[in-house]
């Protein structure tokens, strides 16, 4: 999955479900701050427990570990963690300064 807008960066948060905490305020601090990058950014909470969601957390998983690491040694993407253009950022919930950063890093990146 890639941002339908080539022009923006891709922010997606794996996501377990309503009743996972830390998942519920990681997806809320990219809500806080989508309104300042709306232009410039897409958004995707990753439902990794159904559907589409599965797959994309799979795919994921691998860029990190690689094939043997998630079918051999179970090593999936941490939960909730948030990935811009397919790169982890944060593996916990961040302060809306450090994500504000983040996404201006890779903007700049971007140019």
């Amino acid at each position: 999955m890639t941002a339908a807008d080539p022009k923006k960066i891709l922010i997606e948060v794996m996501y377990k479900a309503s009743y996972c905490l830390p998942c519920v305020y990681m997806d809320e601090a990219v809500r806080e701050v989508m309104p300042k990058y709306d232009n410039y950014v897409e958004y995707h909470r990753v439902e990794f427990m159904k559907g589409v969601g599965k797959e994309r957390f799979l795919e994921l998983s691998r860029s990190l570990f690689g094939e043997e690491g998630v079918y051999r040694h179970c090593r999936v993407a941490p939960v909730p963690s948030l990935f811009i253009n397919g790169e982890l950022f944060f593996d916990a919930i961040p302060p809306k300064f450090e994500l504000e950063e983040a996404i201006e890093e890779v903007l700049l990146e971007k140019g």
